[in-house]
């Protein structure tokens, strides 16, 4: 859990993977307090959801110092980056990679790779394989596990 301090204050990083909302939440938590004044919601499936930050209403006004609010951006930021950066590429690849972890939800085991994995290379440019293998099932182009 990574901590950062301000002005004798502690804040944690807490991450955790929301199954049913398919997201990761990133939550900025007051250690001394034990209590989450931030939440940055991260959907990993769906390219249509958009990350979101909200603010524990439950929390209640809480001054957050600009040195603690970058932190907690920043790694927002790389789990956007981490989560979401399939997402990013050509609409028809990202259509491609959406099927593939619908289907198989991310793991694929060896036995089952070879026939998807030809089928991609029949139909998925040559260049684009690897982001497409990366995103889909965390396999390099040749097909060993990262």
């Amino acid at each position: 859990m990574p901590l950062i301090s301000h002005e004798g204050t502690d804040y944690a990083l807490q991450t955790l993977y929301s199954v049913p909302d398919d997201a990761w939440y990133l939550e900025l938590d007051l250690v001394p307090d034990n209590r989450t004044l931030l939440t940055a919601i991260v959907p990993d499936e769906d390219p249509a959801r958009q990350p979101t930050v909200c603010v524990d209403p439950v929390s209640g006004h809480h001054r957050i110092p600009y040195e603690v609010m970058r932190w907690f951006m920043e790694h927002v930021e790389e789990e956007i980056r981490t989560s979401r950066g399939w997402m990013t590429l050509r609409p028809e690849l990202v259509e491609i990679i959406r099927g593939l972890r619908e289907e198989y939800f991310g793991l694929i085991d060896d036995e089952r790779f070879g026939p998807v994995h030809a089928e991609l290379r029949a139909t998925v440019p040559e260049e684009d394989l690897p982001a497409v293998l990366e995103a889909a099932f965390g396999r390099n182009a040749d097909g060993s596990v990262r």
